[in-house]
């Protein structure tokens, strides 16, 4: 990997992680001027992460290597892309516009085949036939019988619902998805507290078949479920 100067004065936590993995190489004004290398002494790395809550954010690792993290960590993951995501926790605003969704949605749902879950819950979904992690805000289940003994859940989600956060804008609208479309989900409802705006995307064959932004004064639909809808001023209040 070659990156600037800058780059590594910017971030040089991430950059001294990936060196375990590839060495770095350093260039100034164009020119490579350093190598960025793992230590080893007795075939053992010198240099490792600490317990730091960020200690694997950012890290490119197998399936298996996120998995056994995840199963050893008290912090939450997700897994998008070879890539590990740490969870922060949401603040309030956020937890509100999760529960006001939420409620619509078990009240609508009730005495149905399908429900709506919250995170946090594991949904394994594949892209490219590779596999990903990610814990979605709220969530429809029409598979149940995708629920393991374990009560896990190993099914693809019919609907899934994001609130986006600054930490978390860019993924959920671009790397989520992406990754919603291609992994089976029918529907993908992003909702936006700067723009107070809900987005939603309806796929067919792992392409869009329709979108539509819905504003204030509005109420939010969605397309694989007919009747099932939102008031957008109730979320955002």
């Amino acid at each position: 990997m070659i990156i600037t100067s800058t780059e590594v004065q910017n971030n040089f936590g991430k950059y001294l992680r990936l060196a375990e993995q590839e060495d770095i190489i350093i260039t100034k004004n164009g020119k490579k001027v350093a190598r960025l290398v793992k230590f080893s002494e007795n075939d053992d790395y010198i240099i490792r992460e600490g317990s730091s809550a960020y200690g694997h954010e950012g890290m490119q690792v197998s399936y298996e290597e996120f998995l056994k993290i995840a199963r050893e960590s008290e912090n939450r993951y997700e897994y998008i892309d070879g890539e590990i995501y740490l969870l922060a926790s949401p603040k309030v605003k956020h937890q509100k516009i999760v529960m006001i969704i939420s409620n619509r949605f078990s009240s609508w749902f009730e005495s149905k085949k399908c429900f709506p879950l919250t995170s946090p819950l594991d949904v394994t979904l594949y892209k490219d036939g590779k596999p990903n992690v990610v814990q979605p805000d709220l969530l429809v289940i029409c598979d149940q019988e995708n629920i393991k003994a374990d009560d896990t859940y190993m099914g693809t989600p019919a609907l899934v619902v994001e609130v986006l956060s600054e930490s978390t804008r860019s993924k959920d609208m671009i790397k989520k998805l992406d990754l919603y479309m291609q992994g089976g989900v029918e529907e993908y409802w992003i909702v936006n507290p700067l723009s107070e705006e809900i987005n939603v995307y309806w796929f067919k064959e792992r392409e869009i078949e329709n979108t539509k932004t819905f504003k204030k004064g509005e109420r939010a639909e969605s397309f694989a479920f007919p009747g099932l809808s939102v008031e957008v001023d109730t979320v955002f209040g």
